[in-house]
This record gives C-alpha cells, structure tokens and sequence, in this order.
C-alpha cells in the first residue's frame, strides 16, 4: 500500500532545506511514498521545492507583520481563507500524515490535519518554540527537536530529540580546503574568515565589516564575504582595493566549499546555519538576527555558547566588538581548537534519516 505524507511550511531556506532533506530521506526509506509539499503563495518554497523534484501547492497565508500593525487588517482572512484551503487539500490528497516544519504554510495545515484525525508530526527547529507550534504540539503525535529541555513548551511524552537535517552536499561534501581555497581563488597559507548572513545578508555584520577590511588585509587575513544582495554593491566598491585577500558575492551556492576553506565562521543563528556549522566543526561567532520571532536566534546562540562551543556578540554591539573579539579569536589557536571540538561533538549528520523513521512509525 503507498503511503502518502505532506510537508508543510517554508518561508526561508532554514526552513526549505531541512524540509528537502527529510523527503529525500523518506524516498530512500520508501520509495514508493507519494510527498506533497504545502507552502505559502509568494515565498521562496514555491521555487525551491520544485527545484527539488517534488510537487507543492499554495496556501494563501502570511504572518503577523510586527512593523505594520494595518498590514494585519485582512489576516484573519487570510487565515480563515487558508483553513478552508488546507482543508480541500486534505481532501484531494488524502495523506497518512502530515510534517510540519515551521513558516507560515505549517499551522493551517496542521491545525486542519489534527481536526481530521490525521497523524501529525512537528519539527521544532529552534531552542525556543514560537506560539503556532506551542499550539500544535498539544495534539502532534510527536515532535522532533534539536536542542535540550523543551520540555518547557511541549508535552515530554511527545519529544524525540534528532537534530536539525542538513543538505547532502554538506554532510556527503568530500571537498578538500585546498580546492575550497583555490575555488575562491585564495592562499592556503593564509587565515580564512566566511561572514555569512543567511540569503538576504545580515546588515550589522557587513556594516560592521566594512571598516575592518584595511586591517583584514594588513594582518594578512582572507575574507570570503557573502553580503546578500542589498549590500552587495557597496561591499564590492568597497573592497576592490584588497581583491587578492577579500572576495564578495551576493550568495553562494557551493557551501560546503565556503565552509572548508574557512579558519571562523561570522554568522547569523538560524537553526539550520547552526546545524551545518556543528557538521562541519568550525570555529563560530555568532551576531543574532535580535528580531527573530521570540528573539530565537539569541536562544539557539546562547544554547552553544554555555556549552562552550562558540561565541556571541550582540547585534547592537558588533560595530564595537567584532574587531577585538575577531582577531582575538584568530590568535588563539587553543580557543579556536576547543570551540571546533565542542560544536562538532552537537553535529548529526543522520537527523533527516530519524526523523523519517518517525514520520513513518506515526502512520
């Protein structure tokens, strides 16, 4: 008997990726598994999923906009209009269970799937759960998480702790630095930082870079910076100058290269970055995204930093700190040696295979 699931949710890479991941671990399991993805008209998921090979339909959902709180007038329409959606979806698809991995897609789904009957599993990625998923939880069948005591938001019966999936090209990557750094055209005689701020870039870090490049390059250091697209030209002006030692691009699509060649990582805390990063054990210093939902990219950092396995500065203070606490950091070849043990013992590059195996056992 084929067995049918859909996935639900998107909004972000962090949330796409993992999504991707454990389809692609559930064909493997099963092949014969009929997969649907659901998603939010307008985001990125729309595009990816596709890219991917799997199908997906769209709700017509979006979130609470915290800037503009007129921009809400028609949400409970849309989420009202969405409910009924997900419902004829249900309907037509008939599924055996439905994963919700978080974004705007995931909660109508889910609250729709549950009033059904139908098996559902969560997939919290972060350390402090948002609202939707608190409220999911309650009924889920079970919930997969990545970090310690969320007990405090979900029933603990229900909690089964895989880790966040990460993309194949990074868990199965067999780059070598020396081709990494040669890809980039860079020395591998040379220190290697990667500044990355998720696909949009992250504004107080390349701001908060911009300045260090002169010194970057008088210490003989190599940057590869990927600046997204709205500093991308203003990064690239500014450093021409020092374009044997600083590379810019607006996105990079070969991560596991960006990665290898890297000495330190300068990063957001999204959930998948983290889950990549501890993968492939690389020094870190995180600059929290303060706006996230829940403030739960300061949560995600805050969980490695007590155990020592990376460090944080605070977004309104990067401008200030992120040339003592980066060079520091590149000095102290026994710091960087611990941090890179301690988040490399937090990597699991077998979570989307877990979490299939207990999309599956939900059936």
């Amino acid at each position: 008997m084929q067995r049918k699931v859909i996935i639900a949710g998107g909004g972000t890479g962090g949330h796409i990726f993992p999504a991707i991941a454990i389809a692609n671990a559930l064909k493997k399991i099963q092949p014969d598994i009929d997969i649907l993805f659901v998603g939010a008209i307008g985001k990125m998921e729309m595009e990816k999923v596709p890219q991917a090979g799997y199908p997906i339909k769209g709700l017509e959902i979006a979130g609470f906009n915290r800037s503009n709180i007129f921009k809400n007038i028609l949400l409970p329409f849309k989420i009202w209009k969405s409910l009924r959606q997900a419902k004829n979806i249900l309907a037509e698809f008939k599924p055996d269970a439905v994963v919700g991995v978080g974004g705007y897609a995931s909660f109508p789904m889910l609250r729709r799937a549950q009033k059904n009957g139908i098996p559902t599993l969560i997939q919290e990625q972060n350390s402090f759960a948002g609202k939707t998923n608190k409220i999911l939880g309650k009924q889920a069948r079970k919930i997969c998480v990545a970090y310690d005591g969320m007990d405090k938001f979900f029933p603990a019966d229900k909690i089964v702790f895989t880790g966040n999936p990460v993309r194949n090209n990074i868990t199965q990557s067999a780059v070598t630095r020396e081709d990494a750094l040669q890809h980039f055209g860079l020395s591998s005689q040379k220190q290697t930082i990667f500044a990355v701020g998720g696909s949009l870039g992250a504004k107080s870090i390349n701001e908060a870079l911009q300045p260090l490049l002169p010194t970057l390059v008088q210490k003989d250091l190599q940057l590869i910076w990927q600046t997204g697209k709205p500093f991308y030209e203003t990064a690239k002006a500014a450093a021409a100058p020092y374009s044997s030692h600083i590379k810019v691009h607006e996105f990079i699509n070969v991560m596991d290269f960006a990665y290898k060649a890297a000495d330190v990582v300068l990063s957001r805390a999204g959930a998948l970055t983290i889950a990549e990063l501890c993968v492939v054990k690389k020094p870190v210093i995180f600059v929290p995204y303060p706006f996230a939902a829940e403030d739960h990219q300061t949560s995600n950092a805050m969980n490695l930093v007590n155990k020592k396995a990376g460090l944080m500065i605070k977004n309104d203070e990067v401008d200030a700190q992120l040339s003592n606490v980066l060079f520091s950091l590149l000095q102290n070849r026994a710091l960087m040696e611990q941090l890179e043990k301690n988040i490399g013992e937090l990597g699991n590059s077998n979570a989307d295979m877990v979490i299939a195996r207990e999309v599956i056992n939900i059936f």
